[in-house]
């Protein structure tokens, strides 16, 4: 099975699955605060092509205008319905509608903004040669990003300086692994890091 085939199949089958959970979801997240059930924004994805991602809405409407691209702790611009869908990562279930249209795989790097990724060197660029994926290396050593960056006194910058390059490093490694018994590892550690189960990294 190729990876494309993978992910179209799955995204799908998902889609059908999880259809009663979006509901009850969306429902939620209108009753918690006024404003769209879906977030969008512009990421950057393969052969540096933007592409619209989607995710369900975790912050008050308008939240980027406000504050910084990066979460940064315990956000006040995140609401009650959304701190949940954060610790669960089911604001990221959406994106199976990125992975049906082939803006995203199941496994990729995970897509930037325009303003960091203008910041990437010619060498960072490589994992362009892919479609950004749903989880990645990266998002299973940084799960828990947005704590790391409440520690710094400039969380930006620490992110910019330190924790982006490492992100772009592992996914640069996974540009020489790459193979579907891979994204499946990837895939299955991707849950045991949601639920907390502490396990050998690959």
């Amino acid at each position: 099975m190729s990876k494309r085939t993978f992910d179209l199949f799955f995204a799908l089958i998902g889609l059908i699955i999880l259809a009663p959970l979006f509901l009850v979801v969306s429902i939620w997240i209108k009753l918690d605060s006024p404003g769209p059930v879906f977030f969008r924004q512009t990421r950057i994805g393969q052969f540096e092509e933007k592409f619209q991602i989607y995710k369900f809405r975790t912050m008050v409407v308008h939240a980027e205008k406000i504050g910084k691209l990066i979460t940064v702790g315990e956000d006040n611009r995140i609401t009650r319905s959304g701190k949940f869908l954060r610790k669960f990562k089911l604001d990221e279930l959406p994106q199976l509608i990125n992975v049906l249209k082939g803006d995203m795989s199941f496994v990729g790097y995970r897509p930037e903004v325009p303003k960091y990724v203008n910041l990437y060197t010619p060498e960072q660029r490589e994992i362009f040669e892919i479609r950004p994926g749903v989880t990645d290396l990266a998002s299973i050593k940084f799960r828990n990003e947005s704590d790391l960056l409440a520690t710094a006194k400039d969380p930006e910058d620490l992110y910019i300086s330190s924790i982006m390059p490492q992100k772009l490093e592992l996914n640069r490694q996974y540009l020489t692994k790459k193979s579907l018994l891979f994204d499946i590892l990837i895939i299955l550690q991707t849950f045991l890091a949601i639920f907390k189960i502490d396990i050998k990294q690959f």
